[in-house]
């Protein structure tokens, strides 16, 4: 699987319930090692915790780890389930003399899903503790974690991710697709990021005839999501990285970063790998155009998560996934 961790040092976990009155989850991106942070923001309707924390000026530069939940602003309470995770194996920010001194940094978002789920169903703080217990380099996509009550215009969303190397570095990208906006086309089948798609993935051959299904529609979304990399980077550095994620949304939902949509991206930069510096041939210029490398690959990446967050959902609280509507696009898969 092409996936967030295949850069070293990052781990994802997921924790759900779907059923009984529950469509809601929450997906944790850890680093154990730490990572440079960064945030970039779009749409009217965000919720978020310790962004500005993520600001270039601020003091704190390591995360360890970022959650993504629904429950809307109640699935903000997932994070604190993170932190007694982290806590508990002393990993933060040390502001004491002690190795158990530490205050964990845990920036999170959310999407809104609140209408698949009966009224009071949504994550809470061990729905973040779980997802972390859950954490490994293999992880399932579609209607899990932070994707399990998700919805992309019409159609059933989900989480998916992607990854791709670029020269020495390793860049990956994991996202929550719950987007106001369309991410198909139903006059052909063919999702609208199509071309940055490599379809061999998952076996898909686009439909090419029209699909019809009743609007699913919802007055509140948000697309959140992550993408890392294994370079050294400042926190500056890293936001370009966020940026070019929400590049990479805008490619794969028409429209996208609506009033509607709280659509958050976040950046990790583990640091294994150094960019060239000041001393290397052609100085700032060198690193700066390695830089911008990655910020296409983060483009790239956070498109192929996003698309494949579509094809792997599966339909849940009544809303059909896109494999229900064009199955002949899975071959030997229905």
């Amino acid at each position: 699987m092409s996936a967030i961790t295949d850069v070293p040092g990052v781990l994802v976990g997921h924790h759900e319930r779907l059923g009984d009155g529950w469509a809601s989850g929450t997906t944790v991106v850890l680093v154990p090692g730490g990572a440079t942070g960064a945030v970039d923001q779009r749409g009217g309707a965000p919720g978020t915790r310790e962004t500005n924390l993520l600001e270039p000026e601020n003091l704190v530069r390591t995360v360890n780890a970022v959650c993504l939940s629904g429950g809307s602003a109640f699935g903000l309470a997932a994070a604190d389930g993170v932190m007694r995770w982290l806590d508990e194996r002393h990993l933060g920010f040390p502001i004491g003399a002690l190795p158990h001194e530490v205050v964990p940094i845990v920036p999170g978002a959310v999407l809104f899903d609140l209408p698949r789920s009966d009224w009071g169903n949504r994550p809470d703080a061990s729905f973040g503790y779980a997802a972390c217990e859950a954490a490994g380099r293999e992880f399932a996509q579609g209607t899990v974690g932070a994707g399990t009550g998700a919805v992309v215009g019409s159609l059933k969303g989900g989480i998916g991710t992607a990854s791709e190397v670029v020269g020495e570095f390793t860049v990956g990208a994991i996202a929550a697709v719950n987007a106001s906006g369309e991410a198909v086309d139903f006059r052909t089948g063919r999702a609208f990021a199509a071309d940055h798609e490599v379809a061999g993935e998952f076996g898909v051959t686009w439909p090419d005839r029209p699909g019809s299904v009743p609007s699913a529609a919802t007055d509140l979304n948000t697309t959140i999501g992550v993408v890392a990399v294994d370079a050294a980077l400042s926190k500056a550095e890293c936001r370009r990285l966020a940026v070019a994620a929400q590049d990479g949304l805008a490619r794969a939902v028409r429209p996208a970063h609506t009033m509607f949509d709280g659509d958050t991206a976040f950046a990790l930069a583990t640091g294994a790998r150094e960019l060239p510096d000041a001393d290397a041939p052609f100085g700032v210029a060198s690193r700066a155009a390695a830089l911008s490398e990655l910020c296409s690959a983060a483009a790239r990446v956070f498109t192929r998560a996003m698309v494949h967050g579509l094809l792997t959902a599966t339909s849940a609280a009544g809303v059909p996934a896109y494999r229900d509507v064009w199955p002949e696009a899975f071959p030997g898969r229905q």
